[in-house]
């Protein structure tokens, strides 16, 4: 499960979330270029110091027509002359990375400790290399992005954003990044993207053989626990697992404090994974190392485990859901539901919202149906908000075993905080599943082929890698 950058499914750039949670991976070469940082400022100010105090008799033989008294216009910034690396003769300035950096925080609302922002930088700075890499490949299979395609990607990410082209440039500028690094990201995704409809799709096949072998073991299956799980992957190749332990506990503290998982999951794994968050997508026991099952056994939705090592280095994880193949689940009932939501104005005291919360909970508890709502909440200054088509899984893991045990009528407890306000949910109606049905041969087929894909684009980065003529500086 080594690093992949995964492959967009067409020639656009990545989706909003994607582009403000790019991937990035780790190149321990690159601490090279910390060390030689402090130097660079001084190399440019004695070949400034020089330019200023060449005397007039020693420009003849200089063979230049040098003006005694000149003026420097624009600054000496070391980072956009030093290269940081050089990639098969293309340059990645310490600037690119910087620019790279700065998207990346501000989009994931991230506060960098300055002891992050150096391995955030290696980090990226590898996928920086990475994305030359790609785009190099692809013009020597006479694969161009032209500069429309691009800015016509562009303008969409900025539409996402609700800001048109230029103000979206302003506030890359802004955040400290500039709209030529998101550029470039773009540039590499359709790059890449094409070299792989190219260069490898057409050449990976699926046997229907193997598509009914699949579903003649999710038949065996039905009935077995499935796991729908997110990880994050850091390899054992170049860190101590003392190191490796240490990032995680770092990372785990970064999710206490309300980051999202798949946020940091693109940040910091080198899993293929880590382009969608983590995501490993629902994986039966048998799928899973054996470490990882004992831990997924253990947990319940919603919960993280780790870090638990598996093969090759150790992996963080994060039970999203979990259900049985094949069979109808109780969390997959679609519910009518009621919501009735008390908020404090500033400055309430703590006893006033518990109080007005005890008359919450008194009121919903003496409701008779659904129909009662609107009458009991506008008594208690209620607002009241309908929504006819929540699956139970989809609620929060506190709520869904209560709504399982609700009856058509009933009402949760009040649940929620004094600055968001205090809710409780009615139950006005249950659509209970149906039994789980067999994927078709065409959904199967297709999600073998991405893949094996993958498995390819996988393999061809890494020789790129290695062919590479790659300079640190």
């Amino acid at each position: 499960m080594r690093f992949m950058r995964k492959i967009a499914q067409s020639g656009d750039a990545r989706t909003m979330n994607e582009v403000r949670n790019q991937v990035i991976n780790v190149n321990s070469k690159a601490k090279r270029f910390a060390r030689i940082l402090s130097a660079m400022g001084g190399l440019a100010a004695a070949s400034a110091l020089s330019a200023q105090t060449v005397p007039d008799d020693q420009t003849p033989d200089a063979g230049l027509d040098l003006p005694k008294n000149l003026q420097i216009f624009g600054k000496v910034d070391p980072n956009v002359r030093r290269p940081t690396a050089i990639v098969n003769n293309s340059v990645i300035t310490g600037t690119d990375v910087d620019h790279r950096l700065a998207m990346v925080a501000s989009l994931n609302q991230m506060q960098i400790a300055p002891d992050e922002r150096q391995q955030l930088k290696l980090q990226i700075l590898r996928t920086l290399i990475d994305e030359t890499l790609e785009i190099q490949q692809a013009k020597a299979k006479d694969i161009v992005v032209s500069q429309g395609e691009i800015d016509q990607s562009y303008d969409r990410i900025a539409h996402r954003f609700n800001k048109t082209p230029e103000e979206f440039d302003a506030y890359l500028r802004e955040i400290g990044s500039a709209p030529a690094s998101l550029k470039r990201q773009i540039e590499g995704e359709i790059a890449w993207s094409r070299l792989l409809q190219s260069q490898v799709e057409p050449f990976v096949n699926v046997g229907d053989a193997e598509v009914n072998a699949i579903l003649d073991r999710l038949k065996a299956s039905k009935g077995t626990e499935e796991y729908h799980l997110k990880e994050i992957y850091l390899p054992s190749d170049d860190r101590s697992e003392q190191q490796i332990v240490a990032t995680m506990k770092e990372i785990t503290e970064k999710l206490k404090q309300g980051v999202p998982f798949e946020n940091l999951a693109r940040t910091y794994s080198e899993a293929t994974t880590s382009v969608r968050g983590g995501d490993l997508d629902w994986v039966r026991s048998e799928m899973l190392p054996a470490s990882m099952v004992n831990a997924v056994q253990s947990m319940q939705v919603g919960q993280i485990a780790g870090p638990v090592e598996v093969p090759g280095g150790f992996s963080l994880l994060y039970l999203v859901d979990k259900r049985q193949v094949l069979t109808a689940d109780p969390r997959d009932a679609v519910l009518s539901l009621r919501q009735m939501t008390l908020t404090f104005p500033a400055g309430t005291s703590e006893a006033a919202g518990k109080a007005k919360a005890q008359e919450l909970a008194t009121a919903s508890s003496k409701l008779q149906g659904c129909g009662a709502v609107p009458a009991v909440a506008q008594k208690i200054g209620a607002e009241v908000v309908d929504n006819d088509a929540v699956r139970i899984r989809d609620l929060p893991p506190q709520l869904q075993d209560i709504m399982m045990k609700l009856k058509v009528g009933e009402a949760t407890p009040p649940f929620g905080s004094m600055d968001q306000g205090v809710r409780v949910l009615v139950l006005c109606g249950r659509d209970d599943p149906k039994g789980g049905t067999l994927p078709s041969p065409d959904k199967v087929q297709a999600q073998l082929e991405q893949e094996r894909v993958n498995l390819r684009a996988q393999r061809m980065l890494r020789d790129l890698r290695r062919d590479a003529i790659i300079e640190y500086r």
